[in-house]
């Protein structure tokens, strides 16, 4: 009853939408975060504890990440490593050691035997 009918839009308005390119946002594929060779290019990726696999925020200050390096048997440096990412919530507790050991023991690199 207060409303107003809607009116259509006027002819010039329609002709010159469809005259218009579409802007190159528009041709790209939805925002994809690998590229052409399946690496992905990301800006941020959040790390995941070792230990607890919760996600480590980007502005924690308490978390560190180490690079574990593989060895041959004359102790040289191979090349490979691997990351382990520990969260400031273990490292607070006290934890960091115990939970590096198992994850450590668990990839055998380190043995409990004597």
């Amino acid at each position: 009853f207060w409303l107003k009918p809607l009116r259509p839009k006027p002819a010039w308005i329609l002709d010159r939408a469809a005259q218009q390119t579409p802007s190159p946002a528009a041709l790209r594929p939805p925002s994809t975060m690998q590229n052409e060779e399946g690496r992905i290019v990301d800006l941020y990726l959040p790390r995941k504890c070792s230990a607890t696999n919760r996600l480590i925020p980007a502005k924690e200050h308490g978390a560190v990440q180490l690079n574990v390096g593989q060895v041959d048997e004359n102790g040289r440096y191979t090349g490979e490593f691997y990351t382990f990412a520990l969260a400031g919530f273990i490292r607070s507790r006290g934890e960091s050691d115990a939970c590096l050991n198992r994850l450590l023991h668990e990839k055998g690199l380190l043995t409990f035997s004597k």
